[in-house]
């Protein structure tokens, strides 16, 4: 069974930084892609940034220039390094993997994190 698991989230002050990991686990042969959606209370889900695990990078025009997503493909897991916070980052970040499971009657599935609530505060 495939998992994903987020860490890091947490209350900081306005202009502080967090650093979201996502890290997948299971019976895992390979990763297209992973990326990190948020929600904010009231506010449909977004695409904050998004990474293929050949490197090419995609950020939100909100979080341009604040927000940097890495992975390391060997651990398969993502991290997104979030500086200058603002109170509008505030929101439950999900991380979303595109991942092909090993084994018999393999196939490539979309499987999402349990969240993670990021609040900033001024």
């Amino acid at each position: 069974q495939v998992q994903l698991v987020e860490s890091g989230g947490g209350l900081v002050q306005a202009g502080g930084s967090l650093r979201l990991s996502c890290a997948a686990s299971g019976s895992i042969n390979a990763i297209n892609y992973m990326k990190w959606y948020r929600q904010a209370p009231g506010k449909q889900r977004e695409l904050v940034a998004s990474i293929l695990f050949g490197g090419a990078t995609y950020y939100s025009d909100s979080v341009k220039g604040r927000f940097s997503i890495s992975r390391d493909n060997a651990k398969r897991m993502v991290s997104l390094q979030m500086s200058n916070l603002k109170p509008e980052d505030t929101a439950v970040y999900y991380c979303n993997a595109n991942i092909l499971s090993s084994g018999l009657g393999a196939s490539w599935r979309d499987y999402w994190g349990q969240g993670t609530q990021v609040t900033v505060s001024s």
